[in-house]
């Protein structure tokens, strides 16, 4: 919307990722969530029943709670990383804006490459438009987080030359890849055509990946204050399709009310939707902080373990 803008370079995403992943750990201690302990790179609950063999004394001295030593072989946890990178993930690309949708889900999906990494799990990663343009197995070695990196540094480099996107047909094909059971996380504004035939099949997707038994974290990734509440000052704007480049001239109130009510519907019914399949459905505003993400992907990894 508006002139092109271009965001400050990110030099390196992995230094970027790992300082957020850190303040996110300090800030942990710091909260009533302190519960979650970076013991967790190096220890997995103890489960009543098994040998005691390997029970780490000393942390269950410290915390009262009863951690099993983790040996290098072990991988608690696939996660297949999902982002949408189709031409409305570009939004806002104004003068004001300090990022946009697809960077922001960028640097939360490489957050948690170095979140999974801290832990030895595996990750994987696919991105997708109207096709899926890469897709990788979840692995946990370091050779495997650097690709991850490489490809989520190349991503950000990327023009947004309208690119529609198919998420419908982009998740069933996901689905089918991932065989074994994952937290599959997806980072997408979700925006296909509202019409109610192309919203059956996007949540017939969402559904697919339930059926294969994994478990799924979609992130609705908005400017909140824009896409949802259209807070525009009342006076003419050009309005562009970032998929189409279609364009529209109009003043902001004069669809104000119309885009806010279609908007609530399309939320109410992805969250209904999700409800239903039981997939984690947490709205993700770029203009906050990504403890958003964090949190939510440490309290599910918790509760599968």
């Amino acid at each position: 919307m508006l002139e092109q803008h271009h965001f400050p370079e990110i030099e390196n995403l992995e230094l970027l990722a790992k300082q957020v992943v850190e303040g996110f750990i300090i800030g942990l201690h710091k909260s009533p969530f302190h519960g979650f302990s970076v013991e967790f790179a190096e220890h997995r609950l103890y489960n009543p029943g098994e040998s005691t063999r390997h029970l780490d004394w000393k942390v269950f001295a410290r915390t009262g709670k009863m951690f099993v030593k983790r040996y290098e072989e072990e991988t608690n946890l696939r996660c297949q990383l999902v982002i949408d990178a189709s031409s409305s993930m570009y939004f806002p690309n104004d003068a004001e804006a300090k990022t946009n949708k697809l960077r922001f889900s960028i640097t939360a999906a490489a957050a948690l490459v170095n979140l999974l990494k801290r832990q030895r799990d595996a990750a994987g990663l696919s991105i997708f438009t109207d096709e899926v343009i890469f897709n990788s197995d979840a692995k946990s070695s370091t050779k495997h987080h650097q690709l991850l990196f490489a490809q989520l540094e190349n991503l950000l480099n990327q023009k947004p030359l309208n690119l529609k996107t198919n998420a419908a047909k982009c998740l069933n094909e996901i689905a089918e890849a991932v065989h074994k059971r994952s937290m599959v996380i997806i980072f997408s504004d979700m925006f296909s055509n509202m019409d109610k035939g192309d919203a059956d099949e996007l949540f017939s997707a969402l559904q697919h990946l339930k059926y294969n038994k994994h478990e799924v974290i979609l992130f609705h990734v908005v400017d909140k204050s824009k896409e949802l509440e259209f807070e525009f000052e009342n006076r003419p704007y050009e309005f562009v399709d970032m998929e189409t480049g279609d364009k529209v001239k109009l003043h902001a109130n004069e669809v104000k009310e119309f885009y806010v009510s279609q908007m609530q519907q399309f939320e109410s019914s992805l969250k209904l939707r999700c409800a239903q399949y039981k997939i984690d459905f947490v709205e993700a505003d770029i203009n906050k902080d990504f403890r958003q993400v964090l949190l939510p992907f440490l309290t599910k990894r918790t509760k599968m373990m």
